[in-house]
């Protein structure tokens, strides 16, 4: 499967879901502000998400929980833990985020989805090396879904 580049805003993209890179879940999401994707899809989708988000509990870095779009249209907001607790994305945590992402859209059978560069951002990682790790994981997984990946355009 070969994913979709598009530069653009996450929150607009015409999928059925989309996915936000966030943390292990430890931290309560009332003491953070969510930067980047986060914070968009936060200031679009407002706190709902995030509150059924909490009820999750701590998550292992690399999986993945679907929450309701909030205000979004989209049918719903996978959750990624694509940064450890000290902030740091790595090539395992981006390649599990996008693994366990990918389960919920053919478990739930979404037809399309988008994601962000995972990692790319509050995770540090370089973007080109995070899009490489995500792609060649894609590449690996079958899928009727429509995959984007978003680059976000400062």
């Amino acid at each position: 499967m070969i994913p979709e580049l598009v530069w653009g805003d996450i929150c607009e993209e015409p999928v059925e879901v989309i996915v936000n890179a966030w943390n292990r879940n430890i931290i309560p999401w009332w003491l953070l502000l969510p930067q980047g994707v986060s914070g968009a899809i936060k200031k679009h989708a407002g706190f709902g998400p995030f509150q059924e988000l909490a009820r999750f509990g701590p998550m292992p870095l690399g999986s993945a929980r679907l929450t309701t779009a909030g205000r979004l249209p989209h049918k719903g907001i996978i959750h990624v833990t694509g940064i450890s607790m000290l902030w740091q994305a790595s090539e395992f945590s981006i390649r599990e985020s996008v693994k366990s992402a990918m389960q919920i859209v053919e478990e739930k059978k979404f037809g399309s989805v988008a994601f962000p560069v995972i990692g790319a951002g509050s995770g540090s990682f370089n973007t080109e090396r995070a899009l490489q790790i995500m792609l060649a994981t894609l590449e690996d997984i079958s899928t009727t879904a429509t995959v984007r990946i978003v680059r976000y355009k400062k």
